[in-house]
């Protein structure tokens, strides 16, 4: 590939055109056995006394995420029962943190430090300090709408703005307002700080007409990145990223490869490419261990990527999607190879449906993913685009509440007493009109909104407080009317995990193992057919799941989601009673709470939505 770097003469380029931005991509170093975040113990705990919100800015690596839990609990903030909660967008940041954390304080995890994630907890009376996603945070303003059991409330990662993260930083500042004694702290890499805080000031501070809100700068424990751009646009970029990789193997010296793609069938098909060139690699070259990253693999699989490689003489390419960029940390990358594109869930006005669409990163985003070369050495980052391309990214991504349906958004407004979800909640960006009344629309035909836009007894209440999404909640509930509960709930269960098929349906060997499970009425069926002889034949069996290919853990999960729900429906009044083999007592359930997604099969194997009849 044809790479050049700013600072040297390139096709149509002029001397040292990227030099105003080189402060944001090389950083000053600093020493690698003393987290940046150590030397400002003193100034983060006085701003967090002080300041109702302290926004705390510093790059990947400078140990906010577990240091700063540490100084508040040894600086008091847990004493007489309280705990400090971190809140993070992603369910392996959660837990692999809390584990973390466990082994630096030497404590046992689940005890002095847990996690909570959706469907698992793991915490006891003991725990002082929470890591949970901001889901999980969110659900438990449902039981304790002023987080009484909380003195300190850390947003980490805000910067993803993911839906719920924004909405926990509206939330917090009205209870900050009736809570004096919270503390609120907003960690990040690269928000704007100067906005956030703005916002915060926007109400009374805690004695006088002062701020409320504060923010306080760290520095990265960075190595200069030195950045490559494309001289002209590339037609494949997955071809690029391959012939990239195999360059830098080549040529450079030692040191791991980080890939950004944007999901997993890009990344199954760049990782199958190198894996064929690495195996015409000539005898004596360094070997590549190429370790795929992305939400849908299972955690033992997703830890690979955080281990050294098998053989001390390969060199490790991690091929990930964004879930590299900020969440987690990875060391030993020396070398980052930049799609520049990112997968975001869109809502789709004319299916009326999310829809995840390939877009460009944002500037912030292309500096995060460079940023990951230079954690323990100087590094390179090769962007496959130009600087042209570049320099017209968005500064930074959109919110996803700005771009997202919002159907669970809105319920659980409603039942936190938010009953004007536009005039009566103060978003830190505010949703468009269009997204907010298909999400009511949408509410009040599954029959959880009456049409004064107030929850329903019935079923809008129970619906908010269903630890899943609004449609698998209407149907259970609805579940015992149509003779199916027990087969619905095992649905739910299953649809809950990922994974459940050991390498999917990808080579004739699988097909065959899989072959006794598969339903012509649906995947759904295919579900219970997979639950049902898990359960008879081969539960606690590892190796009867082994023999037909299945997910032992995803299976085992699926049985414990399963008991969750059980309990839901019977505080709920829902009694559990099988259809007895009635398909079609189970089809019609399913429609009750999916009938937005009912669509017909043209010719041509794609579909058309049903929606409004047409």
């Amino acid at each position: 590939m044809a790479f050049w770097k700013p600072g040297t003469i390139a096709p149509g380029s002029s001397l040292d055109r990227a030099a105003d931005r080189a402060p944001a991509l090389v950083l000053t170093a600093a020493p690698t056995l003393k987290l940046p975040i150590l030397a400002h113990r003193r100034g983060l705990l006085y701003a967090i006394e002080k300041f109702g919100f302290t926004i705390l800015i510093g790059q990947t690596g400078s140990g906010k995420s577990t240091q700063l839990p540490q100084f508040l609990h040894e600086a008091g903030w847990t004493a007489d029962g309280r705990q400090v909660a971190i809140c993070e967008p992603r369910r392996i940041a959660a837990t692999s943190l809390a584990s973390r954390v466990a082994t630096e304080a030497g404590w046992v995890l689940g005890e002095e430090v847990g996690y909570a994630i959706r469907f698992e907890e793991l915490t006891s009376k003991r725990t002082c300090i929470k890591y949970l996603t901001d889901g999980m945070l969110f659900r438990e303003l449902l039981l304790d709408p002023l987080l009484s059991r909380y003195s300190v409330v850390v947003v980490d990662e805000a910067h993803e703005r993911s839906c719920y993260t924004d909405l926990l930083l509206s939330v917090l500042k009205k209870i900050q307002a009736i809570r004096k004694d919270l503390r609120v702290v907003v960690c990040s890499a690269t928000l704007d700080a100067d906005h956030l805080r703005d916002y915060f000031n926007s109400q009374p501070a805690l004695h006088t007409g002062e701020d409320n809100a504060t923010i306080i700068s760290i520095e990265g424990r960075m190595y200069p990145v030195e950045i490559a751009y494309l001289e002209k646009p590339t037609e494949n970029y997955i071809t690029a990223a391959v012939t990239t990789v195999m360059e830098i193997h080549l040529t450079q010296p030692r040191g791991d490869i980080l890939v950004f793609l944007t999901g997993k069938e890009e990344i199954d098909e760049v990782s199958s490419q190198l894996l064929e060139k690495s195996q015409e690699l000539r005898s004596g070259s360094l070997e590549l261990s190429i370790i795929p990253f992305h939400a849908a693999l299972p955690p033992e699989e997703q830890l690979w990527a955080f281990q050294p490689a098998r053989n001390r003489d390969a060199r490790k390419v991690i091929v990930a999607t964004n879930v590299a960029e900020a969440s987690v940390t990875i060391e030993g990358i020396k070398y980052v190879v930049d799609s520049g594109l990112v997968k975001l869930r869109k809502f789709d006005v004319n299916q009326g449906i999310d829809v995840l669409t390939v877009c460009p990163v944002s500037k912030a985003s292309a500096t995060q993913r460079a940023g990951r070369a230079g954690r323990t050495s100087p590094g390179k980052c090769f962007r496959l685009y130009t600087e042209e391309d570049f320099d017209s990214l968005a500064p930074q991504t959109e919110p996803e509440i700005c771009r997202t349906e919002l159907t669970t958004v809105i319920l659980q407004l409603k039942a936190l007493g938010i009953d004007n979800v536009v005039k009566g909640f103060e978003f830190l960006d505010a949703p468009s009109s269009l997204l907010v009344e298909r999400a009511l629309e949408f509410l009040f035909a599954l029959g959880a909104l009456d049409e004064s836009g107030r929850l329903t007894n019935d079923l809008g209440l129970k619906m908010a407080e269903m630890p899943v999404e609004p449609m698998m909640a209407k149907t259970l509930l609805e579940s015992q009317e149509f003779g199916c509960s027990e087969e619905i709930v095992t649905i739910a269960a299953m649809t809950s995990v990922q994974n459940v098929f050991v390498g999917g349906n990808s080579d004739e060997i699988n097909q065959i193992l899989h072959r006794p499970f598969i339903a012509t009425e649906g995947d759904h069926f295919t579900y219970l057919n997979v639950f049902n002889s898990f359960i008879k034949d081969g539960r606690s069996s590892a190796k009867w799941c082994a023999k037909h290919r299945l997910n032992f853990k995803a299976l085992s999960r699926a049985i414990n989601i399963r008991g969750q729900l059980v309990k839901y429906l019977k505080k709920f009044g829902v009694s559990l009673v099988s259809c007895g083999g009635d398909e079609q007592k189970v089809r019609k359930c399913l429609v009750s709470g999916y009938f937005k997604n009912v669509a017909l099969m043209k010719d041509d194997g794609s579909y058309r939505s049903c929606r409004d009849g047409n």
